[in-house]
């Protein structure tokens, strides 16, 4: 598991360079600076990511679109298993 410092970002999509082991996955969950999963960015609704790409957008149960939280000071958990996450990036 990895948490991030807090971020601010612009953009609506959140990217990542990753490579899982076929058994492996990773899920992201965004926080607020208590701790909190916020509201419908949590771990648990994140689709679970596996393979190997340069730029695989996050998505979670109510879609991939961050534009609402730009800005807002944030954290992002990487919950991994047999993964390895190399970078990620906002993008539009």
């Amino acid at each position: 598991e990895l948490l991030t410092k807090t971020v601010r970002f612009k953009g609506n999509h959140l990217l990542i360079n990753y490579s899982t082991s076929a058994a492996g996955s990773i899920r992201v969950g965004i926080e607020d600076l208590e701790g909190k999963s916020i509201a419908g960015y949590g771990v648990e609704g994140c689709l679970e990511i596996i393979g190997d790409e340069i730029a695989r957008q996050v998505v979670w149960e109510n879609g991939g679109d961050l534009g609402q939280l730009a800005g807002e000071p944030i954290r992002l958990r990487f919950q991994m298993k047999d993964a390895d996450v190399f970078s990620f990036c906002f993008t539009k």
